[in-house]
This record gives C-alpha cells, structure tokens and sequence, in this order.
C-alpha cells in the first residue's frame, strides 16, 4: 500500500536545477493563415512504407542529441543537445531532415518548459519547402498540445482545424489521399481531443468515430475520451495497447510514431501508464492502480527529472487514488494523501491551472476534517473553485467519484489536463 507514497522522497531529490520558462506564446493570425495555405507550395505525398524522406545521418543526429541532452537533465547537457541540433540544422540540404530536426528542437525546449521556444521552432516547420506530410502533421500535432498545456484552447481548436483543412486539400488534390489513413486519423483525433479537453464529449465522438488501426497518440487520445465516458474496459484495451506498442518500438518510420514537443513518443508511454493507473484505480482495483501510477511515476522522474511540473502531475493522481481507496475502503490515509498534494504543489507551475486546482481542492478537503485546520481548508478550497476552468465536471465531481454514476477526472499526462 504505501510504495507510491514512499516514492515522496525519491521525488524531492535535486537531480537538476532548471528556471522553466513559461511565458504565454501567442498564436498569431499570419501564421495560422500562412499554414492554412496549402496550395502556396506543391506538396509531394508518400506511402506509409516512405513516409517522410530525411537523411540517415540526420536522424542518428538526431537521436544522440536527445541522449545527450537527457542524459543529465541539467541545463548544460541540454544546451549540449540543442548545439548538436543546431549544427545538425545548417548541414542539411534538404527541408525534410531540417524540418525533423525542428521537431527534434521542439522536442527539448518543452522538455525543459520553455514552450515559447517549442513553439517557435514548430512553426518554423511552415517556412520550409517540406514535402513529407508526416512531418506537417507531426508539426500540427505538437503545436496543439502545447497550446492546450498552456491553458489556450482557442488556439489549439483553430490550429486542429487547420490540421484537418491540410488533409482534407490533399484528398481533393490527388483525388484519392494519401498512404494507409494514419495521418488522417491523427488529424481527426487531434480535434477530438480538444474537443475532449472543453468538455464537449458529443463533439469528440465524432471525431473519433471510424478510426481504423489506431495506435500511439491516436489510440490515447481515444482511451480518454472512452475513459471520460466510462467505457473502462475498451479505455483499458486502448491503453496496454499504446503501452505495447511504445515499449516495443521507436521506430520513426512508422506514421504512429513521429511527433514532437508533449505528443513524443516517451511522452505517450508515460501518459498511457497514467491513464492506466488512473483507470485501475476507477475500476477499485487499487493494488494495481498503486503499481502503474507507481512505474508511472519512476520513469517521469527518470525521463523530465525528479522536480520537474509533470512528476507532480503523477504525485496528484497517487494522492487521488489514495483518496479513492480510503472513501471506497472506508479507511484513512490523511497522512500519505496530505504529504503527496504539498510536493505536488510544489512542483507544478500556473499553466497546468486545473491539475493544481484539483490538487488544492483535495488538500482543501483533507484540511477541513481537521479542526484546527479547517478554515485554511475552506479559503484552500474556495481557490481551487474559482480557479477550476473544466466544463465537464466540477472540482467536487473530480474528487468524490465512490458514487456509481459519478464522473471520472481523467488526467492526461501528455498535456498535463484533466479530460
């Protein structure tokens, strides 16, 4: 029962000290019509089995600049990475390796929580004379999961449009579309999902009715809105397949797999641990909620760093589970859950608004059984209300789920947003 707790000392370790740039980047209007315009450039279309055209060496590049960076998890080993990358960008010749290594790019700078940088690097992608549709929509992809990890919904709606506007031009224009539907389903479910994340779960289904084959991202993002909607057991299917498939594989020829920024491939084989923790722990399957949360939390450490913004995203779904356990179980664990919500709160930062609203609002709960304590409890729990943005559920709905028909916070990791 308490190895997910006893990881509270593991999580304060100083692995690394960071500043984590999170000034608000802003979706402007000549980008997005920019990138909207299709037909200002010829695109080229590949199968799934050529499914973007970079160099070899580019790749290897690649690859050992995300090792080096991660490798340390210090500013220095990350600025090391950025420089291979940055030396890597000036000797390609052609867009498409220059427009991998701007994912690559993207890749690190979110890693570390300078988003703004992320997203500069991204939209560079538009510049660019890229032929590979997977590395457009690879692009998009990322641009809206860091809009919706900023708490700019707006942005990340027009921008899943755009994504989908790209596509739907590529059909009209070859008159048959493109390799196996992969990337169209990744289209579609990049709109689902932000459809997901404002609540309107009517409008999500439809984007993720008839996707076929569906892996990596794309099989996550519908494992949440399955999860939201309570279908736990296609939600668990969907999940241990991503699971799988990540562990298995990190091959970037596959059209499941190429992404930047918070949609990267270590990112879904964390957030799908998760949501998995999350779902055993709706189901009351506690011993294996405890064990999933408890992996999920290790490799989040191992992957960001012990004080990184996402580790307590973790620590606050192991305190949820704990609270769902005590009021299933009629138990007590004030001590455990009280210990988690404070690392939590230390960790995380103002854009992932409603995780620290719902993490306040279950320490504002803790400390209102407490006499001595309740009214900081009550001014605690009075923030977490005002603070709380999601539409589907309140803060109240997110914390006391005991009830059959109560609804589920599900708390995406990739994103660091409850669903």
């Amino acid at each position: 029962m308490f190895r997910a707790a006893s990881k509270l000392s593991t999580a304060a370790r100083p692995i690394f000290s960071a500043t984590f740039s999170l000034s608000k980047p802003v979706c402007n209007s000549t980008f997005l019509s920019q990138l909207s315009n299709t037909k200002s450039q010829k695109i080229r279309f590949f199968s799934s089995s050529d499914v973007f055209k970079a160099s070899p060496v580019a790749v290897e590049m690649i690859n050992y600049a995300l090792s080096l960076a991660r490798s340390q998890k210090s500013d220095e080993s990350y600025a090391q990475g950025l420089l291979v990358l940055e030396q890597c960008q000036s000797t390609q010749q052609d867009d498409n390796s220059k427009g991998l290594v701007l994912l690559g790019m993207s890749t690190l700078f979110s890693e570390r929580g300078n988003y703004e940088e992320a997203i500069e690097q991204l939209k560079k992608v538009k510049d660019l004379a890229v032929s590979s549709l997977a590395i457009k929509v690879a692009a998009s992809e990322a641009l809206v999961g860091l809009h919706l990890e900023l708490g700019q919904d707006d942005s990340s709606s027009v921008l899943a449009d755009i994504c989908l506007q790209l596509l739907e031009s590529v059909k009209m224009e070859t008159g048959s579309g493109y390799g196996d539907g992969v990337l169209d389903a990744r289209a579609k479910a990049l709109k689902g999902l932000v459809e997901l994340v404002r609540g309107d779960l009517e409008s999500s289904d439809l984007y993720f009715q008839g996707l076929e084959g569906i892996k990596g991202n794309v099989a996550l993002s519908y494992g949440g809105f399955l999860h939201a909607k309570q279908n736990f057991p296609m939600a668990k299917e969907l999940y241990e397949k991503v699971i799988q498939g990540a562990t298995e594989t990190k091959d970037l020829s596959d059209p499941h797999n190429f992404a930047a920024g918070n949609m990267a491939l270590e990112e879904v084989l964390l957030a799908a641990t998760c949501s998995l923790g999350q779902l055993e722990a709706h189901l009351g399957n506690f011993s294996e909620a405890e064990e999933m949360l408890t992996q999920a939390l290790t490799k989040t450490e191992e992957h960001f760093g012990s004080r990184h913004p996402k580790v307590g995203v973790v620590l606050t779904c192991i305190a949820l589970m704990y609270r769902h356990k005590a009021a299933t179980e009629r138990s007590s664990s004030l001590l455990i859950q009280e210990g988690l919500y404070r690392r939590a709160l230390e960790m995380l930062k103002v854009h992932r608004r409603d995780i620290v609203a719902l993490a306040r609002g279950g320490y504002a709960e803790l400390l209102c059984v407490q006499q001595n304590r309740k009214a900081e409890g009550e001014k605690m729990k009075k923030w977490a209300e005002t603070a709380w943005k999601n539409r589907r559920l309140s803060v109240a709905d997110a914390l006391n789920i005991s009830e059959p028909t109560s609804k589920v916070p599900v708390v995406d990791l990739r994103i660091s947003r409850v669903l």
